[in-house]
């Protein structure tokens, strides 16, 4: 039924009416004020008040519209979902920045978020629909008070995940927002899914600090939290703005970290603060910016384009890692190499000491397109990163002899200590591909901490119950072959192909620490050049693999053509291996 009343009727006085028609008459009545096209209010009778519900034809009961009270709040929900003020949703397009839903959206699909945690967070403090508010500021705005959390789905994984809203406030943090963060740490701890961190904030409100800074449940919950949840589950973080003081640390605590091009930031202090502490007049992108952290901090793992990069690569990433540490990775269908097999002997050189380039190596053993390179920017010497062998998910570490002779750095050490360490919490098994005259030597690494670099390196090698399989590619000097988990080190194989070496040193150091003095008694050049040649072939003999494989130290030397084949069927055979380790709290090496 139709009904129309006067222009100047209410819409509490059209809803009255409503109520009172459709009880009467027992059917839906629409209400229209004044000359309105569309009602003003929809009153439908429920089923269970009417003699013939479910029944009549004209399946009005079936058909039975939103009350006003659940119009009214998808009206506060809409208003939610707008965002801070709207001179802040302008400044994003300025920034090339999504706005926060937006960037769900094209991270999930067009519904975003399965469901959201804590929408109406803050909500009595702004709305126009709280009787807190006496009058409504749209410049006060605070929907979701800045922080976004809930569920969804990622290609097909269940993630949880946190979202800053630059619109409000910059994307500080406040204590509604530091509770929901929290809560979703807390659930991510619970159900063993990942989380994914979409990070663009100010850091904590100053203004309001009081309310979550220093409290048990404040905002240094959080990296409690991330320190409890590391190696449980993964966590994945992506920086699409300046994240400075504390908002920093949900990056660094991170599993992964992700950074995009001429948007993100990431620093201890702002430059303004830097200044007024050190003198330093430097800009944000000097500080702290994508470069800054992918060469030389290490704290980024990735650096993308834009947004759509971003979301491709985290895509990725996570088709290499299982939702949790009780799981094993998913596995894949196998695809052909890239490269050939067969031509992989032609890409490793003859002399030990020429360099060449270590992906030729991984793209004729690994699965198509399958190796995703994790810091390619930050301790060249060594390649770290996820890829596929007959399908099944592996983590490299190899030397790369085109950076320094692949000598290992200390931030070479540090990059492969901590990847090793990521891919033993998630049961993703370990390629060491060797090819390394060892540890740098010198003054400058040592005030690095060449050592303590190392140190992590072997611990994390050493502490690893993943598989392991050790490739002697050429050369293994020194502590290398330790800290790339040779015989020593609880492989499952040391496997080497036919130019390798294993020594304490190259033969020309060798040949210089034992025979110098004999050596220098030689006048003739000719005669003491011959001589360091035949010393220096007598040493390759010790040191060639062919003697190690006689002795037993290695498992075996493989064909070059053959090495993908006999990788996979060695990963294949112990993927059920269990490694014990001494019951104990836990080691002193950090």
């Amino acid at each position: 039924m139709k009904v129309r009343i006067a222009a100047d009727a209410s819409r509490d006085e059209a809803s009255a009416i409503a109520a009172a028609v459709a009880e009467h008459v027992g059917e839906r009545v629409e209400v229209y004020v004044g000359d309105s096209d569309d009602p003003t209010f929809v009153e439908s009778v429920a089923e269970a008040d009417t003699d013939d519900a479910g029944t009549d034809d004209s399946g009005d009961a079936d058909e039975a519209s939103p009350t006003e009270r659940e119009e009214r709040l998808r009206e506060e929900i809409a208003d939610i979902e707008r965002g801070g003020p709207e001179k802040y949703r302008e400044r994003l397009a300025e920034q090339g920045k999504l706005f926060v839903r937006d960037r769900l959206e094209l991270w999930f699909g067009e519904d975003g978020l399965d469901f959201e945690d804590g929408r109406f967070a803050n909500f009595d403090a702004w709305h126009a629909d709280s009787p807190e508010v006496e009058e409504y500021d749209d410049g006060t705005r605070l929907p979701a008070d800045g922080m976004l959390t809930g569920a969804a789905t990622l290609d097909g994984r269940r993630v949880h995940v946190a979202a800053n809203d630059f619109t409000v406030k910059a994307g500080s943090v406040a204590e509604r927002g530091v509770e929901k963060f929290l809560r979703l740490q807390q659930r991510a701890l619970k159900t063993g899914r990942p989380a994914l961190y979409l990070v663009d904030s100010s850091g904590g409100r100053i203004d309001q600090q009081r309310g979550f800074f220093a409290n048990r449940e404040g905002i240094g919950k959080f990296y409690y939290n991330h320190s409890i949840l590391s190696g449980a589950v993964p966590q994945i973080c992506v920086l699409y703005g300046p994240c400075i003081a504390g908002a920093a640390y949900t990056p660094v605590f991170s599993d992964f970290t992700v950074m995009v091009r001429g948007m993100s930031a990431l620093a201890i202090a702002s430059p303004r603060m830097v200044e007024m502490v050190t003198g330093e007049d430097i800009d944000l992108e000097t500080l702290g910016g994508p470069d800054v952290h992918a060469r030389h901090s290490g704290s980024a793992d990735l650096v993308a384009d834009d947004e759509e990069h971003a979301r491709e690569l985290v895509a990725d990433l996570v088709t290499y890692l299982p939702d949790n540490a009780e799981q094993k990775p998913p596995s894949a269908e196998t695809v052909a190499p890239a490269k050939s097999p067969e031509g992989l002997d032609g890409v490793v050189p003859t002399e030990p000491n020429k360099g060449y380039d270590m992906h030729r190596v991984i793209e004729r053993v690994v699965d198509g397109d399958s190796f995703f390179e994790l810091q390619p920017e930050y301790g060249r010497e060594v390649l770290t990163g996820f890829a596929r062998i007959d399908g099944r998910s592996v983590g490299i570490v190899a030397n790369q002899p085109a950076q320094r002779a692949g000598a290992i750095f200390p931030d070479s050490a540090r990059k492969a200590a901590e990847f090793v360490w990521k891919c033993d919490a998630y049961n993703v098994p370990l390629l060491y591909l060797c090819d390394t005259p060892g540890f740098m030597a010198g003054s400058g690494v040592e005030k690095e901490g060449i050592l303590e670099a190392g140190k992590k390196m072997i611990y994390a090698t050493s502490s690893a119950t993943v598989p392991k399989q050790c490739v002697v590619v050429r050369k293994a000097y020194g502590a290398g072959i330790y800290a790339m988990s040779g015989p020593a080190y609880d492989p499952e194989a040391t496997l080497a192909l036919p130019s390798g070496e294993i020594a304490i040193m190259g033969p020309e150091a060798a040949i210089n620490a034992v025979y110098a003095n004999k050596l220098d008694a030689i006048d003739d050049p000719e005669k003491r050049a011959e001589r360091e040649r035949e010393l220096r072939e007598e040493y390759r003999e010790d040191i060639d693999v062919h003697r190690m494989a006689s002795e037993v130290v290695i498992d075996e030397i493989v064909p070059p053509s053959d090495l993908r084949a006999e990788l996979a069927a060695r990963f294949e055979m112990y993927e059920t291996v269990e490694k014990d380790r001494p019951e104990k709290k836990h080691g002193t090496v950090l």
